[in-house]
C-alpha cells in the first residue's frame, strides 16, 4: 500500500492554505480537480445551453455510476445518482411495502431524519420501531440485535458511522443477521463512504446511501443509493418521472429494471460529473491508505484533547474514524466553535435534537465535533488545540 503525498493533496486543495479544516463531515474541502470538472461543465453550459452540454458530456456523467460501482464493489446497474444522502435513503426507506405489525430495528446512536421516517412509518402504518442497545464499547450490540429478530422484523437499519461519537458500528456483522433473519438491511454509509473502505458484498446489505459532499469530497448536492437486484424488483419507488418510468399506453407505466428507477430527470449534471472526479481521486490515493491515514489522525487529536485539563472527549466505539467529538468545562459547544472558527480552525457542532437515543441519554445537550481528512497536518491538530479557550470551573 502507497502512503499518501500528503505534499500533493495539500498543493490539489485550495483551502489548505488558508483554513485548518477539521469539518470534513460536514463538507470536505474538494480537490481543484473536482473544482475544475464543475466549473468547466457550467462554462460549457454557459457556451452551447444546459441540454446541449449534458449530451456532450454524456459520457463523463456515465463514467461516474461505474466509479461509484468500483467504489462500493456494486454494478453500475446497482447504483442511482441522486441529489443528496437523504433523498437516497428517504427514496429507499419508502419504498418499501409496509403492514400492521411490521417491525423496524435500529441503532442508539441513529440520526434524526432517519429517526423521524421510522416515526411516521409508525404513525402511518402500524409498525414499530425498536431500538437495540449498545455493547459495552458503545457500538449496536449484535448479540442482542440477533436475540430481537422475530418474524415481524421486515428492515434493519443503521448508520454506519454515526455523525455524533466517533464509532463505527459492525456494519458486515450486521449484514449477517439480517441475511439469517430474511430482513431488509438498509446501511446510511452518509459519514463512512470516502473515509472507509466499503464494499457491499462484504457487508451484505440490501440498500446503502451515501453522500459526496462528506468525505468522498465531492460537490454540495450529490449523493447516491446502492439497491441490490436481489430486492430491487420487490421496490418501487415513492415518486417516479419519465426517468425512473416509461409511460407504455394511456393507464399503463414501466419502472425501470436497475437502480436508476430511483433517479429523477431533473439532475445536477456538473455535480454528477464531479461526483466521478471525486471517486476517481479517492480510488487513486486508495481506500485503506485514506482509512490508515484519517484514523490514524483522529486517534492523535484525542490523545492531544486528552491531555488538556477541563477538556472531554466523548467518542464511543472500540473501533473508531475521523470524527473526533469533545466539550470543553464551561462553555457550550458553540461558543467553543465560533472561538475556533476565530482563530481559523473549522470544527462543527453536534445537537441532542440530531441524536435523541445517543447524546439525550448521555445527558450531553451539544458537542464539538472535529472531523480530520487526509489532507490535514499534525500540525493543524496542534492549533485547533492551542486555539480552544481556557476552562471554567462549573462553580466559578
Amino acid at each position: 500500500m502507497t502512503p499518501i503525498d500528503l505534499e500533493r493533496v495539500r498543493r490539489d486543495t485550495a483551502g489548505a492554505e488558508r483554513v485548518a479544516h477539521l469539518n470534513n463531515a460536514g463538507s470536505a474541502l474538494p480537490p481543484r480537480q473536482v473544482v475544475d470538472a464543475v466549473v468547466g461543465h457550467l462554462r460549457l453550459e454557459e457556451e452551447i445551453g444546459g441540454y446541449e452540454a449534458a449530451t456532450a458530456r454524456a459520457d463523463r456523467v456515465e463514467h461516474t455510476y461505474d466509479a461509484l460501482a468500483r467504489l462500493v464493489g456494486a454494478a453500475r446497474e446497482d447504483i442511482a445518482v441522486v441529489e443528496n444522502a437523504t433523498r437516497a435513503w428517504d427514496m429507499a426507506f419508502y419504498a418499501l411495502p409496509w403492514q400492521p405489525g411490521d417491525r423496524i430495528l435500529t441503532a442508539r446512536a441513529e440520526y434524526a431524519s432517519n429517526a423521524i421516517a421510522f416515526l411516521q412509518t409508525a404513525r402511518r402504518h402500524g409498525v414499530r420501531v425498536d431500538v437495540v442497545p449498545d455493547d459495552a464499547g458503545g457500538a449496536l450490540d449484535v448479540d442482542a440485535l440477533r436475540s430481537m429478530v422475530d418474524e415481524r422484523v421486515k428492515l434493519i437499519a443503521v448508520t454506519h458511522v454515526p455523525t455524533q461519537n466517533g464509532l463505527v458500528n459492525p456494519a458486515a456483522e450486521i449484514g449477517r443477521v439480517a441475511r439469517d433473519a430474511g430482513a431488509v438491511y438498509l446501511l446510511d454509509a452518509c459519514q463512512s463512504v470516502g473515509q472507509l473502505p466499503v464494499d457491499v458484498g462484504e457487508i451484505g446489505c440490501d440498500l446503502l446511501s451515501a453522500t459526496g459532499r462528506k468525505f468522498l469530497r465531492a460537490p454540495r448536492g450529490t449523493g447516491f443509493l446502492y439497491c441490490s437486484p436481489r430486492i430491487r424488483p420487490r421496490l418501487e419507488p415513492p415518486f417516479l418521472d419519465l426517468r425512473s418510468a416509461t409511460w407504455t399506453s394511456p393507464d399503463g407505466y414501466q419502472v425501470r429494471e436497475d437502480a436508476r428507477r430511483f433517479e429523477n430527470w431533473e439532475g445536477y449534471v456538473a455535480g454528477r460529473i464531479g461526483l466521478g472526479v471525486a471517486v476517481d481521486y479517492a480510488l487513486d490515493l486508495g481506500l485503506d491508505a485514506i482509512r490508515d491515514r484519517v484514523t490514524a489522525l483522529a486517534a492523535e487529536l484525542r490523545r492531544r484533547l486528552g491531555l488538556l485539563p477541563g477538556v472531554e472527549v466523548h467518542d464511543r466505539g472500540r473501533e473508531r474514524c475521523g470524527i473526533v467529538t469533545f466539550t470543553v468545562d464551561g462553555h457550550d459547544a458553540p461558543t467553543v466553535a465560533d472561538a475556533l472558527r476565530e482563530r481559523r480552525v473549522n470544527v462543527s457542532v453536534s445537537w441532542a435534537g440530531s441524536a435523541l437515543w445517543d447524546l439525550g441519554p448521555r445527558g450531553q445537550e451539544s458537542v464539538v465535533r472535529a472531523s480530520v481528512h487526509y489532507y490535514n497536518t499534525e500540525e493543524e491538530l496542534d492549533r485547533l488545540c492551542r486555539s480552544l479557550p481556557a476552562p471554567r470551573r462549573a462553580d466559578a
